[in-house]
């Protein structure tokens, strides 16, 4: 069996119709559906599979859509093969995917906790007043010094540290717009407005980690049954009593992406299978490891695929 490690998509990678080709034929995703049902105390099946995307695309519902839909594929993975992960890792809303798959947090608690991180992070900055956008052509020293030179008093600093020459950059709406001006005149250079409605994994955010600190307080937290990388830190959690404060960190700090592929892939795994909606992180992580042999887990023709390369 290959030495595999296992990947979990944030926000962004969601679409209408997502989990249901595996709820169709699963016994093990429909459970995992109703029991974020339960959870949620509403239909978030019926929106991943039916939409409409409007709602599907609310923070607040975007977040719990994902992981339950990301935690059905890798259900079924579990009942139909042996997958065991020498590590773990996920973008943003993603590491609570990890942590559910490395036994860090129970699944019905993690699908409660995302829904009320995606209500916070909301919450915490009115809507129009932040913004985020993507940089690509720059080094990090360059974004960082671009953020100074441009933020004249507002937030403004990097958001996601996604791979060689992409990083999203957060804060307030008219910060992020000088930034986008001064790039976009640069020869190389790109800067695109990323359409979300708050600006994510900056100091803005920190209300909204200090409420989220309240609800992780109340849920159970285990033992990991394998290394699972924290986005803020891009190291491996020490322990199960570092999960709850981390995961705090992670709200209004950066996403170490790049330096978390690049821990993950020194474990010596010889395949990543990205579990979940999309292939947003299989593009990334090519960029990072262009050797690294990697598929996608959304529904039954990419499962058949992956477990072809699990061989």
């Amino acid at each position: 069996m290959k030495k595999t490690a296992l990947i979990f998509p944030g926000q962004g990678s969601q679409y209408v119709g997502m989990g249901k080709d595996f709820f169709d034929r699963s016994p093990a995703a429909r459970e995992v559906f109703a029991e974020a049902n339960e959870a949620l105390g509403y239909d978030i099946a019926n929106l991943c599979f039916q939409g409409p995307e409007e709602d599907l695309k609310l923070t607040a519902n975007t977040q719990p859509a994902i992981l339950a839909t990301s935690i059905a594929a890798l259900r079924v993975m579990q009942t139909e093969t042996e997958v065991i992960p020498v590590a773990a890792a996920g973008h943003s809303l993603g590491e609570y995917g990890a942590l559910v798959a490395a036994g860090g947090l129970r699944f019905a608690d993690a699908v409660r906790l995302v829904h009320l991180r995606g209500k916070f992070m909301q919450e915490a900055v009115p809507v129009g007043a932040g913004a985020m956008a993507a940089i690509m052509g720059m080094s990090t020293a360059e974004v960082e010094a671009l953020c100074q030179e441009v933020a004249r008093g507002e937030v403004l600093s990097p958001a996601n540290f996604n791979s060689p020459g992409q990083i999203a950059i957060a804060g307030h709406a008219a910060a992020v717009q000088r930034a986008v001006e001064i790039v976009s005149k640069q020869k190389g250079k790109k800067a695109v407005l990323l359409p979300v409605s708050a600006p994510f994994h900056s100091p803005l955010m920190k209300p909204a980690g200090e409420r989220l600190k309240e609800e992780l307080d109340k849920a159970e937290v285990g033992e990991l049954h394998f290394p699972v990388l924290s986005n803020a830190e891009a190291h491996f959690y020490p322990g199960r009593e570092s999960i709850r404060g981390l995961l705090v960190k992670q709200v209004d700090h950066p996403v170490r992406w790049e330096e978390c592929m690049q821990e993950l892939l020194a474990t010596g795994a010889d395949l990543v299978l990205e579990v979940g909606p999309g292939k947003v992180l299989t593009g990334l992580t090519r960029r990072i490891s262009k050797d690294t042999k990697m598929a996608n887990v959304e529904d039954e023709a990419s499962w058949e695929k992956a477990k072809e390369l699990l061989k």
